[in-house]
């Protein structure tokens, strides 16, 4: 575990050094070279020699930079060559071809070409991206031009025939400069026939004041040598002395906007406790840059995927690390009744911004309804292409890698019920390598030598906290045995739960929070030992017995379970003040006792009520009920070891922060609607039982719904306070151990009542504490051909399944089809369980 830890350590600063070190952060350090742009710009000829190219730099990229497998451009994790590297082997051939250099890689190049070209546009499946489209017609023209023989067979030229076809359509139907969410056909310049008549004045008029055409180095080169204008050739001079070794997808690129994903991949692969400086840093310029736009309050001038992707992330990201943000800096889409209407009939193209979308919308806060209408809105547009199932992934703007999985994962379970240690593994296997790909005519990964030793050092550090994880549950175990409470004889036996439950909430592997974790473990395995002896097992005479020993804190008179589980606390609770007090020298032994004690005087009242047949009132039953829950115990005692300057007053209801009270009600909630068909039949009353006998002429499922609406509420206002209530005493970090309470309660009782089945979290803990990362390789794909085959059985299965409801064909889960690369895959979905479902 030692050489685990140093192992991580040493990455850590090795990947501070090489990104954070400069004052300045490099953005263009965390973006991979574009082979088709350098290419481009490689065939710049000289002005004073025009037998020699102008950037002799580029020229040496193209001679150096061929893969192995013998073409240039991207490929997928697996080695395999992406539709982008058509287009960038294209590109480089053409630059070596015009000067005479290279023969060896040319025909090596041409080679890849014919003979990859035909299965990657098939895989496509007559859905190839506008941008391909566009440009490989235009890059075979070229090449063709120069006397290449690019499409030598029969076969080749007959695909080729339909993509002409279409592009023909694009040209016929699009202006050169018009308003619409994806580049305008003036941004492909480079790759334009003869027929699109564009002229050197109407090239001059788009130029940008940096002298570039949308940003683009190949456009802008073939601009350049179209009207020889200075404006360009400073733009190319410019990026050429910023990016020699390689020129970006798109020049300038928005340095904030690497910034964020930087930040975003940082978070998402669970290593944030080791930047937390650096990510503070970054996001304290981005508000500076979003409170100087909020107050030029500036119209909105054009719509971009890009540009909603970067607002969303932004707001996301700001919230969580508390600062004021306001959700209409993304959300401004909805006062326009006409953009909405445009994002809906190009939805291909903003799939990755409204995932963005919909991520920011999980940090809701009460009242704000403007999130809540943005969140059904992307989740109706994430919904429609994942039924569609035919819009090309590559037709997004903004490329996310694997984004229908990634869809997928946000859409079947609500981040509030995701634990972020399982959530963390998750992006590591989903994204791999790769972190965010960006541009105009292919697909630029936005990640480069950088995210890959990020992606090293998430994996790493995913080890070694399993390492960390697997020795305390061997201690939390041994506890338990030593104490009686593995063999009670009744009830749950949940040790291993609760220490899973203790552990993916956590956010960090240091010292103190090793031990909070132990403490909320341990106190989860003392609450549900000590609830199932009140429920199912005590006497009403051993219960009182129990409870008045505790009250008295001396166990002297018990015998048998009552003596077992008091013993279990006193020693749990004794130890854990001689722990602060030799610590930070500070006595809170009575605050824990006292924490107890009314802890027990719930259990012992909804005990009296359900022996008695006692009906308690609305009001009776919530102010017992938000204590017997025992949350508060899981989030109370480890205050003092994260923060051990906490006033040490006595703790009683009434002087609960605010957020202590709303976690306990939202845990209260979530135990109900989950509970109440097991506790009706127990005899023991319930929220949602009792908001059914207040309204009899409403069914129980408006009583759930009720219910479940008050705990929505509440949980909203929760997140409020965890991420923004600065009036608070409370530090964010015990903030934020209320919110992954929360979460962990979330995702115990979402759908189903997981805490008490044997086997549902069974797979979850074997890939939170066992099971290795697993760099996953790309499915084997259904053939093209087998498409409409496979969509009839999908939509045969799930009509099954809507008939079947939750029978036993549902239980068994249902095929539905996913793609991904281009490819058709079959994926075994797990069944979903109604509210009504007994437990």
């Amino acid at each position: 575990m030692v050489s685990s830890q140093s192992s991580v350590q040493t990455l850590v600063e090795k990947f501070k050094l090489e990104m954070f070190s400069s004052s300045t952060f490099d953005v263009y350090s965390f973006v991979s070279p574009s082979a088709y742009e350098t290419a481009w710009l490689a065939m710049v000829p000289d002005q004073s020699h025009g037998d020699q190219p102008m950037f002799n730099c580029c020229l040496d990229w193209v001679l150096n930079n061929q893969k192995e497998e013998e073409f240039w451009g991207e490929s997928r994790p697996d080695g395999r060559p992406t539709i982008d590297a058509l287009l960038a082997t294209l590109a480089c051939v053409l630059a070596l071809k015009m000067w005479n250099v290279g023969d060896t890689l040319i025909q090596k190049g041409l080679a890849f070409v014919e003979k990859n070209t035909g299965e990657l546009l098939k895989e496509k499946s007559g859905n190839l991206p506008r941008w391909f489209t566009i440009a490989f017609c235009g890059m075979i023209e070229l090449a063709e031009a120069r006397g290449l023989d690019v499409l030598p067979s029969e076969e080749l030229k007959a695909l080729m025939a339909d993509v002409f076809f279409k592009r023909q359509q694009i040209l016929e139907t699009e202006g050169l400069v018009d308003q619409c969410p994806y580049p305008p056909l003036l941004s492909y310049l480079e790759v334009l026939p003869s027929t699109c008549d564009v002229d050197g004045e109407l090239i001059l008029k788009n130029l940008s004041k940096d002298g570039s055409l949308f940003q683009s180095p190949s456009a802008t080169a073939r601009a350049f040598m179209a009207t020889k204008e200075s404006k360009c050739e400073k733009y190319l001079q410019s990026l050429i002395r910023r990016c020699s070794h390689g020129v970006p997808p798109m020049y300038p690129m928005d340095g904030e906007f690497v910034k964020l994903c930087l930040v975003n991949q940082i978070l998402l692969l669970g290593l944030a406790e080791y930047f937390t400086e650096e990510i503070g840093e970054i996001l304290s310029e981005v508000y500076r840059t979003y409170k100087k736009q909020e107050s030029r309050a500036t119209l909105i001038d054009n719509l971009t995927p890009a540009k909603m992707y970067k607002n969303s992330l932004a707001f996301r990201l700001l919230r969580m690390h508390g600062y004021d943000v306001s959700p209409w800096s993304f959300c401004w889409f909805l006062r326009h009744e006409d953009i909405m209407a445009q994002m809906e009939n190009n939805s291909g193209q903003f799939r990755s911004a409204m995932l963005t979308v919909h991520r920011a919308t999980d940090l809701m806060f009460q009242g704000e309804y403007e999130l809540k209408e943005a969140r059904s809105f992307a989740r109706k547009m994430l919904e429609k292409n994942t039924v569609q199932l035919s819009c090309c992934e590559e037709d997004d703007l903004v490329i996310v890698p694997n984004l229908q999985t990634l869809i997928e994962h946000e859409l079947d379970i609500p981040w509030i019920a995701r634990m972020d240690y399982l959530d963390h593994r998750f992006w590591i296997e989903a994204t791999q390598v790769d972190s965010l790909w960006l541009g105009k005519a292919s697909l630029y990964r936005l990640s480069c030598l950088q995210a890959e030793k990020l992606m090293v050092l998430a994996v790493e550090n995913f080890k070694f906290r399993q390492l960390i994880y697997q020795s305390e549950l061997q201690q939390l175990e041994k506890w338990a045995k030593d104490w009686g409470l593995r063999d009670m004889g009744f009830g749950r036996e949940k040790t291993t739960y609760c220490y899973y439950a203790a552990a993916t909430s956590s956010s960090s592997t240091l010292p103190p929070d090793s031990l909070a974790r132990l403490i909320v473990a341990k106190t989860a395995i003392l609450v549900t030992v000590a609830d199932d002896f009140f429920d199912m097992e005590g006497s009403l005479n051993e219960l009182r017995a129990l409870t008045e020993a505790v009250e008295r804190w001396d166990g002297q008179h018990l015998s048998g379970h009552c003596r077992t589980i008091f013993d279990a606390l006193d020693g749990f609770v004794t130890d854990m003040a001689n722990k602060h007090l030799h610590q930070h020298s500070s006595d809170i032994l009575e605050n824990l006792r006292n924490m107890w004690r009314e802890t027990f005087r719930s259990w012992m009242m909804e005990s009296s009520w359900m022996k008695s047949g006692y009906v308690p009132s609305m009001e009776e039953y919530i102010e017992t009920g938000m204590t017997s829950i025992a949350v508060h115990m899981l989030v109370l005692p480890p205050y003092y070891f994260i923060n051990p300057k906490l006033p040490k007053h006595k703790l009683i209801l009434s002087h609960y922060e605010t957020i202590t009270k709303l976690l306990m009600a939202a845990a209260r909630l979530l135990n109900d609607i989950q509970s109440y068909q097991k506790e009706q039949i127990d005899g023991k009353t319930n929220l949602v039982l009792l908001t059914s006998k207040a309204h009899p002429e409403a069914g129980i499922e408006d009583s759930i719904a009720h219910v479940q609406e008050i705990l929505d509420e509440k949980t909203r206002e929760l997140v409020e306070h965890a991420f923004m209530d600065h009036s608070s005493d409370l530090p964010k970090p015990v903030k934020l151990l209320h919110l992954s309470c929360l979460k962990t309660f979330q995702m115990f009782f979402h759908t189903c009542n997981r805490f008490d089945s044997d086997t549902l979290l069974s797979h979850d803990i074997e890939r939170a504490l066992y099971r290795p990362v697993e760099i996953r390789k790309s499915p084997e794909p259904v053939k093209p051909q087998k498409k409409k085959e496979f969509l009839t059985t999908f939509a045969t299965l799930n009509q099954a399944f809507k008939h079947h409801g939750n029978g036993a064909f549902a239980r068994e889960g249902f095929l539905r089809p996913v793609r991904e690369d281009g490819n058709w895959r079959k994926v075994c979905s797990p069944p979903k369980f109604s509210l009504s479902v007994s437990i």
